[in-house]
């Protein structure tokens, strides 16, 4: 019997760990890039008010492409569903491939993927209900929140399957960013219900004193969020052992808040009728949504080697 004979192994054994958990995280990475895209297009669809451009569902038109979608407003929700169906398959693909190569992955990432894969299983389900019920404003928050909580478990995941390097320690962000981040997706939730209710256009044009009263639970909102996170820059700032990419994190956070509060005051002070805006709006509310759960996660990594 020769060597080769002795050396060979099946292609199951043949599987290199560093290798398999490369190609997890580049799939968990582009699946966490098209859903902040998704969630985009979203804004988009809501405020160019497509949200019911196709009033059936999962089809359009009962066809899967239909012939209207030359209009801009059918284009968007049409495109809204395609997108939301590949990074489904996109999840049903990594949840798959998690398990086929368990031997190989982290104990944990099948059931983290299986996790996700049910949320954005509820995500579509109640992408149907919206239709369906007609943009009830529950529902539509509800699809909201579960798309940021989709969002953050991909981003868990991907930061779990990174390569780390321990450099500084995480101080009290290991407490800090997540109460920032439960705040900020408190506050995003809060802008969701505004936008459902379209609580900003019926406050600013003199609308009944429910509509104004969600509006100014979000702009009274803006205190807390500012607190929490002008403590993590200030906490960046003031703390040299600091791991320097918990730093960068917390001075990104930092900025995008500014510009956050620009993009809002912009919004109501052209009274939500420059669409892009508002788009911008939502989308950095999302950003500093991902930002912050990737403070927690980092934090909470830099606990296994610099212990409290």
């Amino acid at each position: 019997m020769t060597d080769s004979t002795l050396s060979y192994s099946s292609p199951r054994s043949e599987l290199n760990p560093d290798r398999a958990a490369v190609w997890m995280r580049r799939l968990v990475w582009k699946l966490a890039l098209a859903t902040l895209l998704l969630m985009m297009v979203g804004s988009a669809t809501r405020v160019m008010n497509a949200g019911l451009a196709c009033p059936d569902w999962p089809l359009c038109y009962g066809q899967w492409l239909p012939r209207q979608i030359g209009d801009f407003q059918v284009f968007l929700e049409w495109f809204h569903r395609l997108d939301a169906a590949l990074i489904g398959l996109g999840t049903l693909l990594l949840t798959g491939m998690s398990w086929l190569w368990r031997g190989v992955l982290p104990r944990w990432l099948p059931w983290a993927a299986l996790g996700a894969l049910g949320l954005i299983l509820l995500q579509g389900a109640l992408g149907g209900l919206t239709v369906t019920q007609l943009l009830r404003f529950d529902i539509v928050t509800a699809h909201l929140g579960t798309a940021l909580l989709f969002l953050g478990a991909l981003l868990t995941i991907g930061l779990a399957l990174s390569p780390y390097q321990a450099q500084g320690t995480a101080g009290s962000l290991r407490f800090l960013a997540p109460l920032t981040a439960l705040l900020v997706y408190a506050q995003c939730l809060l802008g969701g219900l505004v936008g459902s209710r379209w609580a900003a256009h019926q406050c600013l044009s003199g609308g009944a004193a429910p509509f104004c009263g969600v509006l100014h639970s979000h702009l009274w909102g803006v205190l807390p969020v500012s607190l929490g996170i002008g403590s993590a820059a200030l906490l960046a700032w003031r703390t040299p052992a600091l791991n320097p990419l918990l730093r960068r994190l917390a001075f990104g956070a930092a900025a995008l808040w500014a510009l956050q509060l620009l993009l809002g005051v912009a919004t109501l002070k052209f009274h939500l009728q420059i669409e892009p805006l508002t788009i911008a709006h939502h989308t950095v509310g999302a950003g500093l949504w991902a930002v912050f759960v990737s403070l927690s996660v980092l934090s909470w990594r830099d606990l296994r080697f610099n212990p409290l």
